[in-house]
């Protein structure tokens, strides 16, 4: 009967072992600025966070100001891939948006290789505003579990 209730516990910490997910991060930001003046990244954290540490609670009694310093919050350590831009002066470029999805397709499959499974993409753009404004970027974050 030991026996039995050592290896029910032992299955039991297996299974919850088995259970508990860590989660990544993966940021790939291309420039859409005309002319190719802007910069892209594939951009990847190697340091943890706690976000606990830079939250505060607001509340209709106690609304004071969250006092977390931004240098505190930075990430100092961090792999930062470089992209090619979506327009050169001649326009949109064709052959860096391949280049672009070679690396970020090389980058998945290394995290896949490492035992992480690609759980989520998002993205999101911010295109030029008109006249004068000559910004814009496109974003897709790839989140990663294992």
């Amino acid at each position: 009967m030991k026996k039995i209730i050592v290896f029910a516990c032992l299955l039991s910490l297996i299974s919850f072992e088995l259970n508990a997910q860590e989660y990544t991060v993966i940021t790939s930001v291309e420039s859409i600025v005309s002319s190719g003046l802007g910069r892209s990244r594939l951009i990847s954290n190697l340091e943890q966070k706690d976000y606990q540490e830079f939250t505060s609670v607001q509340s209709e009694e106690d609304n004071t100001r969250n006092k977390s310093k931004r240098d505190e919050i930075r990430v100092k350590n961090f792999e930062e891939t470089k992209l090619l831009n979506f327009f050169n002066i001649g326009g949109i470029r064709f052959q860096n948006i391949a280049a672009n999805d070679a690396l970020i397709s090389s980058k998945i499959n290394t995290m896949v290789a490492e035992g992480w499974e690609l759980a989520f993409v998002t993205s999101a753009v911010e295109s030029d505003g008109g006249k004068g404004d000559g910004q814009g970027i496109f974003i897709t974050r790839y989140i990663f579990k294992r």
